[in-house]
């Protein structure tokens, strides 16, 4: 088959990595795919790579929504199947499939913000839409009816699954090299720096905790409110606590050097942090969000608490970080659950299923 991805750009979020992997996996399979963006460049524009990408603008316009020639250029690539990812891609899938009505054009909903008109309009227009979690199939479906029977869960796959279990020793190695004192506890959040977000729930969280426990809070990413949260950190007297990373094209040593995982985001459909913290056997203590109870059993691989909650979050902090036995039990729930939900080899079969049933259809 032949596969075009569009993206309006390879900016370091979730849906981006996502992008990325499923096309790489897609060609690892034997199809010819590729990753249309709107935007030249972005964190993970691949150099050298085996997964092609093209752009539409010819340099970096630094406009999100600006497709230029994109109806011409998917009828030039000829592909069998359009998968649009993000926002500004699915608001444009609508026009690809009334351009080009053989081709089946299959939208996706991985966000738990508002759906603008052009999205809405391409769901309905398209052949197909996934979603990344039942419980955002079960709103959309609730939202437009119509949709029902052509909506397909498809869960995010693990981009970064784990490696082959370390040794303590290695274990021990990694946090040291990434500062951390054999007594810490550390609590590790990985997600763009966003207003929805919402890292400053975190840090309020961590400044309630009792100050004789050992913890060290890692915020790994970057974006537009970094900056704000690092001030906040410094306002809060956390500074000598809490370390920010900035983006990571890998993120595994974290990973394997956390103890449990922190996210207070307000707005999800399911979160890539939290499956994949969980499947490095992390525990969770969360805000609920849209997908979170489908990547974190609240009880058993980690505590959901409600959205907002602030003294609720340092609660299930606290009680993580006091308490090695439910940590590591938990820990232990958490690495099952995450590899058995989120195989990156189920999620890529799902999707060429998919793909495969409509490219037979006329």
């Amino acid at each position: 088959m032949k596969i075009v991805v569009l993206q309006d750009y390879l900016r370091s979020g979730g849906t981006e990595r996502q992008t990325v992997w499923l096309t790489r996996a897609i060609r690892e399979q034997g199809h010819e795919a590729r990753i249309l963006t709107f935007r030249p460049g972005g964190a993970l524009a691949l150099q050298d790579s085996d997964v092609p990408i093209d752009a539409l603008q010819p340099f970096d316009l630094h406009l999100d929504w600006f497709a230029p020639g994109l109806g011409q250029k998917v009828q030039q690539l000829a592909p069998e199947v359009v998968l649009a990812m993000g926002r500004m891609a699915n608001c444009h899938a609508g026009s690809i499939q009334r351009r080009l009505p053989r081709t089946k054009v299959v939208t996706s909903v991985r966000t738990g913000k508002p759906l603008p008109f052009l999205y809405r309009r391409s769901l309905r227009l398209s052949a197909a839409t996934v979603a990344n979690s039942r419980e955002t199939a079960e709103r959309l479906a609730q939202s437009i009816p119509s949709l029902t029977n052509r909506i397909h869960v498809i869960h995010n796959s693990l981009v970064f699954a784990p490696r082959i279990q370390s040794d303590p020793e290695s274990r021990a190695r990694v946090r040291l090299s990434l500062g951390a004192a054999p007594g810490d506890i550390v609590l590790l959040s990985v997600a763009m720096f966003r207003p929805e977000k919402n890292q400053r729930a975190i840090l309020e969280a961590a400044a309630r905790l009792p100050a004789e426990l050992p913890w060290r809070l890692w915020m790994v990413g970057d974006g537009p409110a970094r900056a704000e949260c690092v001030e906040q950190a410094h306002s809060l007297g956390l500074s000598s606590r809490v370390r920010f990373w900035g983006f990571e094209a890998d993120p595994r040593p974290y990973y394997e050097a956390a103890d449990l995982a922190v996210h207070a985001s307000l707005r999800e459909s399911l979160s890539n942090f939290l499956a994949e913290a969980q499947a490095h056997g992390l525990p969770a203590a969360v805000f609920d969000a849209q997908g979170v109870n489908e990547a974190v059993i609240s009880g058993e691989t980690g505590f959901v608490v409600p959205s907002g909650d602030v003294p609720a979050l340092t609660r299930a902090i606290a009680t993580l970080t006091s308490d090695s036995e439910a940590r590591a039990k938990m820990g232990r729930a958490a690495r099952k659950h995450a590899i058995d939900t989120f195989s990156p080899e189920v999620q890529v079969a799902k999707y060429l299923d998919l793909f495969s049933k409509m490219a037979v259809q006329k």
